[in-house]
């Protein structure tokens, strides 16, 4: 805690690999991890690894998907979003800071920390965007599975000179977020709405306007949780209490695809592996009760969808490289 602060470099993971003609799918829990809340899943690259978070138990996680080993660090507040850093280590929201995290010696860097005045907020899901800046949002914590203070969050931008912008409140639940591959539209939810929004963004100064609803969702389909995005700009949206993610056009509003899991409460969605032809899903333990965990022993692991398709990587583009200074 002691050292000075430095210079963050954040990395976006590559725009992921999904064809418009998909194949059938295989469903796979790679890591029976029992997450109280799973949440965050990004993709390392460099070391073929897969990042999340277990928010209640404030713990950063990074699977190795050669070796198949996993490694915890446990932090002292919920850890609910972490990005790539591009020198070693990592980004994260932690508590209501955003902090740099060092992996080796477990240390953490707080970069900034927002509503102080809110003494019962936390972090949720946070995002770098294409430009570098870190985009996270908050909410009351919960005193129970699904039971919190209404209208308490917001959402806030994390800037290259550590200066934080609020760009609105009245949030229940900052969600899933992602940018359009033009990097004109910001793409957002907030959990309770049960909607996809979207904002005109500029790249260049990170403001976004005219909110728009996207895509409302359907009864079966319930809570609106994490998001991303792949290759043709279409969304995916894990389903929390829904046991699934769909897929989203947001230029026309339909639901193209749904994919479901063998779980209840999935949280979050990202695309990795070899040429970014995986999903990795997160999901949460808590909230189920006894009866429940006889029926989805695996809830709280990591899932693994895979499309059974022939894909060459040569057809996503280069890594996108993020800076938070």
């Amino acid at each position: 805690m002691g050292r000075q602060q430095a210079k963050v470099t954040c990395r976006r993971p590559e725009e992921p690999a999904i064809p418009m003609a998909m194949g059938s799918i295989t469903i796979e829990c790679v890591l029976p991890e029992s997450c109280r809340c799973g949440e965050s899943p990004v993709w390392e690259e460099a070391s073929n690894s897969l990042l999340f978070v277990d928010i209640p138990s404030k713990r950063l996680c990074r699977w190795d998907s050669l070796s198949k080993q996993v490694h915890r660090v446990t932090l002292d507040a919920p850890v609910s979003s972490v990005a790539l850093r591009q020198l070693g280590g990592y980004v994260a929201t932690v508590g209501t800071k955003f902090c740099a995290l060092d992996w080796e010696d477990q240390s953490a860097i707080v970069l900034a920390t927002i509503d102080k005045d809110k003494k019962n907020n936390r972090f949720n899901d946070g995002k770098v965007d294409p430009a570098g800046r870190y985009f996270a949002g908050t909410m009351a914590e919960e005193t129970a599975p699904g039971v919190l203070e209404r209208c308490q969050g917001s959402l806030y931008c994390l800037f290259p000179d550590h200066h934080v912008e609020k760009y609105f409140d009245q949030v229940d639940i900052s969600n899933g977020l992602d940018w359009s591959l033009d990097h004109k539209i910001f793409y957002y939810i907030d959990s309770l709405s049960y909607s996809v929004d979207a904002f005109d963004y500029d790249v260049q100064t990170g403001k976004i306007s005219n909110r728009r609803s996207v895509y409302k969702l359907e009864k079966d389909e319930q809570i609106p949780d994490g998001m991303c995005i792949d290759a043709e700009g279409k969304l995916w949206v894990a389903c929390y209490n829904g046991g699934r993610v769909i897929r989203l056009d947001p230029e026309t509003g339909k639901r193209l695809q749904t994919v479901k899991l063998p779980v209840d409460k999935t949280t979050s969605c990202c695309f990795g592996g070899k040429d970014y032809s995986e999903m990795y899903v997160t999901c949460a333990r808590d909230g189920i009760d006894p009866e429940g965990l006889l029926r989805q022993p695996k809830a709280g692991g990591i899932f693994k969808v895979m499309w059974l398709f022939l894909f060459l990587k040569d057809e996503v583009g280069d890594p996108q490289l993020s800076i938070i200074k």
